[in-house]
């Protein structure tokens, strides 16, 4: 760790112990409405349900922008996938008896909307050597237009019809108990009341605390949040621990080094593309399932989540697990600042907004610059000089 990153940990690790004192000693000022709000479980679960879509659409952008290629039509992406996703599980749900299945034959609609749209994207960029900037803004006005669009000629506007949502793994499984049953399950009295009387009883307690406090938060999250943990593991080992991520980081250093031997630049980069497409549209199916319903109005409910995504893999320095970090940091921000709004403390709800987006302005500055693959952005066709 660097002497700027070094800084910028420990002034993040003060400012976080400063604000847990304050929040202690004085439980009536803002300081103890964001400790209240950190520690209860809805918090973390809307955290973690804010970043199962950006997280995704991030690891994608790794793929892609270690390969060579930079990728931030990520936007556009979520925005095909969120509607297609939407779409097919609605036309499933209507015309067959399939019930709740009927979502997870949009959700995988979704992924393949959304990884032929990243096809395109790299049609244009590897093979007629567009300027991927302006290939990937391309993208995102397509998916920006063509969205609504389609939601106006089938529902006859830009908001889609209800459809089932992804489920928990209580619904899937029936016999675990669902997050709100949880503290009546398993919790134990209050601390000084019945078998907390011994000091045993109280460190126990103590101890097992945020095991619960843990397993309640993810028995209420949906499958979607299990599938973000899946892919940040399997991303991060594809990317460091296989021959196919081994390509993929050559491919964006050194292409010629690649190519002399003997694998094809382009098809790593197309494959590597593809990856891109099928994470992102895993966020877009995500954010819309989790919700039922395709919201086309304006930057459509995406609402810029594949810029921030980009911002993500930054921060996290092209690792999947840093990205995942960066990601849970703003939707925790994202979702602090939501129920601040709903409690209100007295400061403008236009201040509360840009909470996450200061902070993140303020740690970048803090942590420093993340240096991009060498060959980012550049063409490279076999026997180039």
């Amino acid at each position: 760790m660097d002497r700027r990153r070094a800084i910028g940990v420990t002034v993040g690790a003060a400012v976080f112990v400063a604000l847990v004192l304050l929040g202690l000693l004085a439980p009536d000022t803002i300081a103890g409405d964001i400790l209240d709000i950190v520690l209860t479980e809805s918090a973390w679960g809307a955290a973690l349900r804010l970043s199962a879509p950006i997280a995704l659409a991030a690891l994608g952008g790794i793929y892609a922008e270690k390969s060579g290629v930079i990728n931030i039509g990520l936007e556009g992406l979520l925005i095909i996938s969120a509607f297609t996703a939407v779409w097919i599980t609605d036309v499933v749900a209507t015309g067959t008896d399939l019930g709740g299945l009927s979502v997870l034959f949009g959700f995988f609609a979704g992924v393949v909307a959304s990884a032929l749209l990243s096809l395109v994207f790299a049609v244009v960029c590897i093979e007629f050597r567009a300027d991927q900037i302006i290939a990937g803004l391309a993208i995102w006005l397509v998916a920006l237009g063509l969205a609504p669009f389609a939601s106006q000629l089938f529902y006859g506007g830009p908001n889609t019809s209800s459809v089932g949502t992804v489920p928990t793994l209580p619904d899937v499984l029936g016999f675990l108990p669902r997050g709100s049953e949880l503290p009546q399950w398993v919790n134990p009295p209050a601390l000084g009341v019945g078998p907390l009387d011994t000091l045993l009883d109280v460190v126990l307690f103590v101890l097992t605390r945020p095991l619960l406090f843990a397993a309640d938060v993810l028995l209420s999250s949906s499958l979607s949040v299990y599938l973000m943990f899946a892919m940040v593991v399997l991303s991060w080992y594809g990317l460091f621990r296989t021959r196919f991520g081994r390509w993929v980081r050559a491919s964006g250093e050194n292409p010629r080094a690649l190519d002399t031997a003997g694998v094809d630049v382009s098809r790593v980069r197309y494959a590597a593309v593809l990856v891109s497409g099928v994470l992102s549209g895993m966020g877009g199916a995500a954010l819309s399932l989790g919700l039922g319903q395709f919201t086309g109005n304006g930057p459509t409910m995406v609402n810029g989540k594949g810029f921030i995504a980009i911002v993500a893999y930054l921060f996290g320095n092209y690792n999947p697990v840093g990205a995942f970090l960066s990601t849970f940091l703003f939707a925790g921000l994202d979702a602090l600042q939501l129920t601040l709004q709903t409690r209100g403390t007295g400061i403008p709800d236009s201040l509360v907004r840009i909470i996450p987006f200061v902070t993140v302005i303020v740690v970048l500055a803090l942590v420093g610059k993340t240096r991009i693959p060498e060959a980012a952005g550049e063409h490279y066709e076999s026997g180039e000089e």
